[in-house]
C-alpha cells in the first residue's frame, strides 16, 4: 500500500478544521466482508416550540486489497410549528477498483428525494479514474474525476437553464476529493466534497459536502456528529441555493 502523506490539508478538512462535524463511517477493513453500520438520531420540544426531527442512516463496505464496494441510505425527516422542514431520503453506491499502486476506477449511482427542495425524485450515475494520494492504516486520502448523468423530476415546474421544466436531464463532470482519518484509538474524522459541473448548460453545478466525527464509546456504540451542506447554483424559482443540516446520533457497528 502506498503510506505517502500530503503537506496540505484535504479542501473539506480545511474548510471544516473548527468543530463542524456528518455521520459515523462504516469500518473497513481488506479482508473481503461486508460491514455495517447504522446511525439514529431526534428531537422533540414542545410549548412555545413545536417541533422534531428524525434521522437514520445505514452504510455498508466490503474492501479487498486491490477494491473496495460502499453503499449509503439516509431518511431526514423535521417538522417546526406544524410545518415539514425537513424531507429527504437518499442512496448512494460506489465501487472502486485499482488498476495501479496509486490509481483506480470508480463506477457509482445515487438516488435523492427532497420535496422540500422541489426535487421528487433525482437519479444520477458516473464513472471514472481517480488515485490515491496516501493510503495507510490510520486512514487514506483520494482524488477523482470522471462524467456522469443526473435526471431531475420536479414536485412543481420551476424555471431550470432558461425555462419551465418538470423534469431535467444534462451530462455533468464529476471532481471529487475523500479522506478518512483515524486521530486516536477511538476517534475518527472523515469529509467528502465532489462537484458537477453541469455540461449542458455551461456555467451551471452543484456541490455536495459531508463531513464528520465519531466517537467509539464501546466496540460497537459510538457517539456521532455531522455537517452535510448541498449547493445549487441553478435551483429553480423561489428556492435558496444552499441547503445545510447539521447532526448528532448514536451509532452501532455490525463488524
Amino acid at each position: 500500500m502506498c503510506s505517502r502523506r500530503p503537506r496540505f490539508l484535504p479542501l473539506g478538512f480545511a474548510l471544516l478544521l473548527a468543530p463542524v462535524l456528518a455521520q459515523a463511517q462504516v469500518t473497513l477493513k481488506p479482508d473481503g466482508q461486508w460491514r455495517y453500520l447504522l446511525t439514529a438520531g431526534a428531537n422533540v420540544s414542545s410549548g412555545n416550540n413545536n417541533a422534531g426531527s428524525l434521522n437514520l442512516s445505514a452504510e455498508g463496505a466490503r474492501q479487498t486489497g486491490n477494491d473496495k464496494w460502499t453503499w449509503d441510505a439516509k431518511a431526514d425527516r423535521a417538522r417546526a410549528g406544524g410545518n415539514d422542514t425537513i424531507e429527504r431520503y437518499g442512496l448512494r453506491t460506489q465501487y472502486n477498483r485499482d488498476f495501479g499502486i496509486d490509481w483506480f476506477g470508480f463506477g457509482a449511482g445515487e438516488l435523492l428525494s427532497d420535496r422540500l427542495a422541489n426535487i421528487q425524485g433525482r437519479s444520477a450515475v458516473s464513472t471514472g479514474v481517480g488515485r490515491h494520494v496516501w493510503r495507510d492504516g490510520r486512514g487514506f486520502f483520494d482524488v477523482s474525476g470522471g462524467v456522469g448523468y443526473a435526471y431531475d423530476r420536479f414536485v412543481n415546474p420551476t424555471v431550470v437553464a432558461g425555462e419551465v421544466r418538470d423534469r431535467y436531464g444534462r451530462l455533468e463532470l464529476v471532481l471529487a476529493e475523500e479522506s478518512s482519518h483515524r486521530l486516536t484509538d477511538t476517534t475518527s474524522f472523515r469529509q467528502k466534497f465532489a462537484l458537477y459541473p453541469d455540461l449542458r448548460d455551461r456555467g451551471k453545478y452543484r456541490a455536495v459536502f459531508d463531513t464528520g466525527l465519531t466517537v467509539a464509546m464501546t466496540q460497537t456504540i459510538n457517539l456521532s456528529a455531522g455537517l452535510s451542506y448541498r449547493y445549487d447554483s441553478d435551483p429553480g424559482t423561489n428556492l435558496k441555493k444552499g441547503d445545510a443540516m447539521f447532526v448528532t446520533g448514536v451509532s452501532m457497528r455490525f463488524d
